[in-house]
């Protein structure tokens, strides 16, 4: 009963986070699960059953909201629905400290863009679609395989490449996940990687929190929301960086 209440509250917290950054949840849930003394690859299935509760959601309100631009991420979202189908092979291929080395660098990845790429553009470019197609199989692949949806690295690409608005990219992120986590949870139900129940419970409680985040986002500026984004990544970087070196030693 103690490990429920502890997913329900985890699951609402995720909830959360994952409106107010546009993210799955995956980049929090994943590390708190390994906290609580669950493996890489356990984590990662809950965590996929976690995104898809969120991410529609979340989707469903950014587009009421008026911020969701459905056109733009169609192609990068069939590209991550493509790609994410390949990452039952890659996590039955890699070991998990290498899964969590990658998962460092995605987030170590997306820091970056996000701390060099500070300026605000009012020039959106437009991308070829094979491109975007490219661009959201690629992500979909290594993303699910770690258990994250994709938009950690999204969004900086958006905002950093495209001269999106962060706003605007951190509800096209958050659009992109329903595509990856539902092409990884067909994936990963197939291989029988996934536990149902804990990432049933952690989702449905992460209903309650996406509302919230959302908006949260909304009532923030854009500085500020750029500012807690990037302590978000350095926070979730050192711990599992933490982790890692303490699994060396």
């Amino acid at each position: 009963m103690l490990e429920i209440i502890e997913l329900l509250f985890l699951g609402a917290a995720v909830g959360t986070l994952s409106g107010f950054f546009g993210v799955g949840g995956g980049t929090i849930l994943i590390p708190a699960l390994l906290l609580m003394g669950y493996d890489m690859k356990v984590a990662i299935g809950i965590s996929v059953v976690q995104m898809v509760f969120s991410s529609i959601y979340g989707s469903y309100l950014n587009l009421k909201k008026g911020t969701l631009d459905i056109k733009m991420v169609a192609m990068i979202g069939a590209g991550g629905f493509a790609g994410a189908l390949l990452s039952p092979l890659i996590i039955a291929t890699l070991a998990e400290t290498t899964l969590e080395w990658i998962f460092l660098s995605f987030v170590l990845f997306a820091l970056a863009r996000m701390f060099f790429k500070t300026k605000e553009h009012h020039d959106e470019r437009s991308a070829h679609p094979v491109v975007l197609f490219v661009i959201g199989a690629v992500l979909g692949a290594f993303a699910i395989s770690i258990g994250v949806g994709g938009s950690i690295l999204l969004v900086p690409i958006l905002v950093g490449f495209l001269h999106v608005p962060l706003k605007k990219a951190v509800s096209a992120g958050l659009f992109f996940v329903v595509f990856s986590s539902l092409s990884g949870l067909i994936g990963l139900s197939v291989s029988g990687s996934i536990d149902y129940t804990s990432g049933a419970i952690i989702g449905l409680a992460s209903l309650v929190g996406v509302a919230g985040g959302i908006w949260l986002k909304h009532h923030v500026s854009d500085n500020h929301h750029k500012l807690a984004l990037m302590l978000f990544y350095v926070s979730v970087a050192s711990y599992i960086f933490y982790r890692l070196v303490g699994h060396n030693g």
